[in-house]
């Protein structure tokens, strides 16, 4: 069951050899979908180039030629050389008719089934998830359900931060306070409190002769392998953990335990990183710090910019734990492609990175590396998003505020049902509406966070299509009420069924497209669309009150056909739809 990209691409590379000769077989149609027809070849322009001529010549000439016997009207020239092509309505409904059969709603299996490493999500251990990491966290993890659903392997990696100088503060702390005080209670309730009385005394010994003094010692015996300085350090990250999954199932994000691979993993193997690049002759001492300098980046004075892999006091820095993590991937968990969710401002950090490991061999040029840039969260203001007092806004707060709004919307809407329905409901438009906003917006662009737009019914959000999947099972429950069954085939006739089936149709092709670049926003925008094709078919083709048999079972199979995909859609970004709002 073809797309009607891919149809109409391999009807038009056979036109090119049959008009212009073999060489042109792999010539692109650029097939697009058109607001003058339902799609339009856009090659006349670049074969014009080719072969010196005319481009409206050229698409006269790839009219005469292109064969769309069965599956399109004769395509029309527009302007410069465009051919307008209006698909078949019988084409359109029998390619419908496979759809709904298929169990994979049109995604094709991939030619290559690619192993995906995804570095996202990557908080603090000991401080609290703030605003910050919503789009590390949703972003990657929308991309990593996408590309399971496309069929290919991916390997969560949550780049923790759970090693270093901080911890020799903490563990100083939670031995003063007290394993079992109250105090450290917060470690899983209110990180951020236990992490800044950490920092408090730390910073009120600047002389360094009593707690950070004991900190510091600490953070070599740790380092060093010591039994008890482990044991507490475990507990820390224990405590930690709790914290994370409270957070991650109220996000409903897929991270488990098993995809923790924080710092600490890689502690072994940073003495290698700096010796390996060592013996290549890519690492030396500059300013008595081991250095990098990979090609083709200078610093403002022209000069080789120095990626820092051990420091003058023999410590290790981001870069080294990064360098471990490229080594590891590659060779350890067989990475054909590696996506770091990470906010833009990491871009020269991870580019450096990248280019070290290529130079090193350790990331081999089959082998992608992504940065998927993750810009920030306003707030009306049009500044970083913080609390009043200036400080980054916590997670938990947000996520809980917009689940308590959106139940006050439920409670005054919906106050038949029961409770428990209620606050299900209230759940997955609070979270679904807060995480769609996210992924709708292009991954590198800023947005305003704005919690009456994001809840809002109308518009291109979650709530418009959360009602319209719960609008779809209602007229199923009534149908079924009715003793109406729908039919086998969907049935594509009128113009409002026929657009509805050609954005039905474009689901693979638009999912395939995301999960190659990385821009969960493209099937936002997909979805969005669907559901207004969904709204204007319902206005305008009546499903229970259709008084012809045929018809309304007809219609009621293009409805359901609809649900699937955009439930379908819905759960690779992530967004829970209800069975009623």
């Amino acid at each position: 069951m073809p797309a009607p990209e891919i149809a109409l691409t391999e009807r038009f590379q056979s036109a090119f050899v049959a008009a212009f000769g073999p060489e042109y077989a792999d010539a692109d149609p650029i097939i697009r979908p058109s607001q003058f027809a339902d799609f339009q070849c856009n090659a006349a322009m670049g074969l014009a180039k080719r072969l010196g001529r005319k481009p409206r010549d050229i698409a006269a000439e790839i009219l005469a030629a292109v064969d769309l016997e069965g599956v399109a009207e004769t395509p029309e020239i527009a302007g410069p050389g465009f051919l307008n092509i209006r698909l078949r309505t019988d084409w359109v409904a029998a390619q419908a008719a496979e759809l709904a059969e298929d169990e994979a709603l049109g995604v094709p299996v991939p030619e290559h089934v690619d192993t995906v490493v995804i570095d996202y999500s990557a908080p603090n251990v000991a401080k609290e998830m703030h605003v910050g990491h919503l789009r590390t966290t949703v972003v990657g993890d929308a991309i990593a359900r996408t590309l399971e659903k496309l069929g290919h392997t991916v390997v969560r990696q949550n780049h923790i931060g759970d090693w270093g100088t901080p911890f020799g503060m903490l563990i100083e702390h939670l031995l003063e306070v007290g394993e079992d005080s109250d105090e450290a209670g917060l470690l899983t309730t209110d990180p951020n409190a236990f992490y800044q009385a950490a920092r408090a005394k730390f910073d009120a010994d600047p002389e360094a002769t009593g707690f950070a003094a004991r900190a510091r010692a600490r953070v070599a015996t740790l380092q060093s392998g010591d039994a008890e300085s482990l044991r507490i350090w475990t507990d820390l990250v224990g405590m930690s953990k709790e914290y994370f999954h409270r957070i991650y199932d109220l996000l409903d994000v897929t991270l488990t335990d098993d995809d923790l691979a924080g710092e600490s993993t890689y502690n072994a193997d940073l003495e290698t990183v700096c010796t390996e690049l060592e013996a290549d002759g890519l690492a030396r001492i500059s300013d008595g710090a081991l250095c990098v300098f990979p090609q083709g980046f200078t610093g403002r004075d022209e000069q080789p910019l120095p990626l820092i892999v051990r420091k003058s006091d023999g410590g290790y820095g981001y870069a080294t734990t990064d360098l471990a993590a490229v080594r590891r991937r590659v060779r350890d968990l067989g990475a054909d492609r590696i996506a770091y969710v990470v906010g833009t401002s990491q871009e020269l950090h991870l580019s450096m990175v990248a280019e070290t490991a290529r130079e090193a061999g350790w990331l081999p040029a089959e082998v992608e590396s992504t940065h998927v840039k993750i810009g920030s969260v306003l707030g009306e203001d049009g500044k970083i998003l913080r609390t009043r007092s200036g400080v980054s806004l916590r997670l938990a707060a947000l996520l809980e505020e917009a689940v308590t709004k959106a139940r006050t919307v439920i409670d005054e809407l919906r106050p038949d049902l029961p409770e428990e329905e209620r606050a299900q409901i209230a759940r997955a438009i609070g979270i679904g509406g807060v995480k769609y906003a996210d992924l709708s917006t292009a991954h590198d662009s800023d947005y305003t966070f704005d919690l009456d737009r994001m809840l809002a019914l109308t518009g291109n959000t979650a709530p418009y299509l959360q009602y319209a999947v719960a609008r779809i099972r209602s007229i199923g429950r009534r149908a079924e009420a009715q003793g109406v069954t729908a039919a086998a085939v969907p049935l594509v006739e009128n113009d409002a069924e026929r657009a509805l089936a050609l954005q039905l149709l474009q689901y693979g092709p638009v999912l395939t497209q995301v999960g190659a670049a990385y821009e969960p926003h493209r099937l936002a925008a997909y979805l969005f669309s669907l559901a207004q094709a969904f709204t204007a078919f319902y206005d305008a083709s009546p499903i229970l009150k259709e008084s012809d048999e045929g018809v309304r079972a007809g219609r009621l199979a293009l409805a359901r056909l609809t649900e699937r995909v955009l439930v379908e859609g819905l759960d690779a970004l992530g967004v829970t739809a209800p069975q009623q709002m």
